[in-house]
């Protein structure tokens, strides 16, 4: 072996068992994440409880059980579905039997039914307590003239309905042409497997290009 090839094997190897290691890390990080979702999906489809008397975001996920009436007023958020298009999702009073307020996500319903009359009324309801990450910076302000909201402002909706800031997202149907938008963990990201192979490949690429540069190394001293 040339003397002129050491450094070059030196830095081919380096390089990939660094890109090797971090893509083995990924995948365990994959692991880990992958065990924080099933213990929210087991969260999330646990038995429902009442609603308990103080409500704060680290019971997120909550299954609760209450009964009510479902008021008339009701705020629009506009959201967007693959494969389905625009629509809304339904944002409701709910008054308990005990006379508490809260806010209820009953679902999805096209762009069309926006306006369409809906069952209200005494209501069973079986959901989720959330505190969806709808809200940022670049979040517009709701559009109140026309009723259309571009994220579930919970505190904002709240004050608009005069509830509590607690929101309930109905696991089932409160009412025919309103589809259920449960919660889950759809919106999570884990994306450490697209990590592990975007690592994987570097690897390979460095690897040619060791072997790339040692052959030119070779040939030039033959």
């Amino acid at each position: 072996m040339h003397k002129r090839m050491i450094f070059p094997i030196v830095i081919g190897v380096l390089g990939c068992g660094i890109l090797i290691w971090l893509g083995t890390w990924q995948l365990s990080r994959m692991a880990w994440k992958e065990g924080i979702l099933a213990e929210i999906r087991a969260e999330i489809r646990a038995d429902p409880v009442p609603l308990p008397a103080v409500v704060d975001p680290s019971m997120k996920y909550l299954p609760v059980v209450v009964e009510g009436k479902i008021g008339d007023a009701e705020l629009h958020v506009l959201v967007s579905r693959k494969q389905i298009g625009a629509g809304y999702l339904i944002v409701a009073p709910l008054t308990l039997d005990d006379g508490r307020r809260v806010l209820l996500d009953r679902g999805f319903v096209s762009d069309e039914a926006k306006e369409a009359a809906r069952p209200k009324g005494a209501v069973t309801v079986i959901g989720n307590l959330h505190w969806p990450d709808d809200m940022n910076a670049s979040t517009p302000e709701p559009d109140m003239a026309r009723n259309i909201w571009f994220g579930r402002d919970i505190p904002a909706m709240a004050a608009a309905l005069d509830t509590e800031p607690v929101l309930i997202v109905a696991r089932e149907s409160t009412g025919e042409g309103i589809e259920p938008m449960p919660v889950g963990v759809a919106g999570i990201p884990n994306d450490h497997l697209e990590y592990a192979i975007t690592w994987f490949s570097l690897c390979l690429v460095w690897l040619g290009m060791t072997l790339f540069l040692l052959w030119r190394i070779r040939t030039r001293t033959i």
